[in-house]
């Protein structure tokens, strides 16, 4: 008779005891090199992750235009798959889902683009009108300024040093960048619709021999199962979060109309824009309009407006509107959002930044149907990568390890 835990376990008569210390000296050094194994595979995954950022940064001419195509193909699968089930062949119905991304794009590039070009001409000239209104607040600062250096002074405090010249310089034409970079943006753009379009002709194919090829039929249920919710939580994403942008633009848009802002569309398209990046985004937004307003009015108060009226909008959709429409389903930890926003801008600046959210939502979705790895379990509680030693040790156990 032997003691497993608490539990009393029989041992049949005739059989010899160092059978059993055999057997658990055998599950110690199988546990030990599983431990190792483990321990490479720790290290080695370590390793890739440290030099997988530099890489994609490095490649960034291959690795960016492929991944945004793909974050797109899979936010189309839904779209592409109602074509299907009304009997369209998958390379025409792949090729409408092309055709109407690039009408939206086009769209929002005329509305967007074009404008931005005559505000950033008009930039350096009205640098001046610029100061001119700020001048009343300017004055109240310089007022502030000086009624403490006046107090510094009789504290007996003198401050000195060299008065700063800031110099403002004009920004470089954007037509001239766009002309130098398009020949090259435009291969990138080339390559990624056709990306696009060879993933989506290819995707009812692909999706089923992926899951027919799986040994098991358990594992051609999960490879489905989590191709499908992949496919679910990015087009969900991406489908709400646009609608919900083009709403906000077109509200903002109103309301800078109602005030008198030049190009209103414009505006109303950069805010539903830079709304795809979660917190920096409408940072940046404001201090656009911010900047429009003091060009487009005299009054340094009323210049205010479009990015204080943007401000309310933006509270009342982040905290009302986009909770009750998006609901639980795509809840992310606010602080893996701003882990991933850091991580694409550093590595692909803008676009990365507007690709952080729904590379999160991938991620994440792979890894909750495939099993994250117990770090924390391998390094304190002995155990290997996917769970502690599971199968518990009694007393004849411990003492065979701990002799080891």
């Amino acid at each position: 008779m032997r003691r497993r835990g608490n539990e009393v376990i029989d041992r049949p008569h005739g059989i010899d005891p160092r059978i059993d210390e055999i057997h658990l000296e055998s599950e110690a050094i199988a546990f030990r090199r599983d431990r190792l194994l483990a321990a490479l595979a720790l290290m080695a995954g370590a390793g890739l992750a440290m030099a997988l950022p530099f890489a994609l940064r490095a490649g960034a001419e291959f690795f960016l235009p492929v991944t945004a195509a793909l974050v797109i193909a899979i936010a189309l699968v839904p779209l592409l798959e109602w074509f299907e089930r009304r009997r369209v062949p998958s390379s025409l119905a792949a090729l409408i889902c092309v055709l109407l991304f690039l009408g939206v794009a086009n769209i929002a590039i005329a509305a967007i683009v074009l404008p931005a070009t005559e505000w950033v001409r008009l930039l350096p000239e009205r640098v001046g009108r610029i100061r001119d209104t700020l001048e009343p607040l300017l004055d109240v600062y310089a007022s502030l300024e000086r009624f403490i250096d006046d107090l510094v002074v009789q504290f007996g405090t003198r401050s000195g040093g060299a008065a700063r010249t800031v110099t403002i310089e004009t920004p470089n034409s954007v037509l001239d960048l766009i002309a130098t970079s398009a020949p090259h943006a435009a291969i990138q753009m080339f390559f990624a619709l056709l990306v696009i379009f060879f993933f989506l002709a290819g995707w009812t194919k692909m999706r089923k021999r992926t899951i027919t090829t799986r040994a098991s039929f358990d594992g051609a249920m999960t490879t489905a199962r989590v191709i499908q919710q992949v496919v679910d939580a990015t087009s969900t994403y991406l489908g709400t979060i646009t609608l919900v942008n083009m709403a906000m633009g077109a509200v903002v848009a109103l309301l800078l109309w109602l005030l008198g802002m030049p190009t209103p569309l414009m505006w109303g398209g950069i805010v539903a824009v830079l709304n795809y990046i979660p917190y920096l985004g409408p940072i940046a937004s404001a201090l656009l309009l911010a900047l429009g307003g003091l060009m487009a009015f005299a009054d340094p108060w009323y210049a205010f407006l479009p990015a204080l009226g943007f401000a309310a909008i933006h509270l009342i959709e982040a905290n009302l509107v986009t909770p009750a429409i998006v609901g639980r389903r795509l809840t992310i930890n606010p602080l893996l959002i701003l882990l991933a926003l850091s991580f694409w801008a550093w590595v692909w600046g803008t676009t990365g930044a507007l690709l952080a959210v729904p590379l999160l939502i991938i991620l994440k979705t792979i890894l909750d149907a495939a099993g994250k790895p117990d770090i924390a379990g391998f390094l304190f509680e002995e155990g290997t990568l996917t769970g502690a030693y599971h199968e518990e040790m009694g007393e004849d156990e411990k003492a065979v390890h701990n002799k080891r």
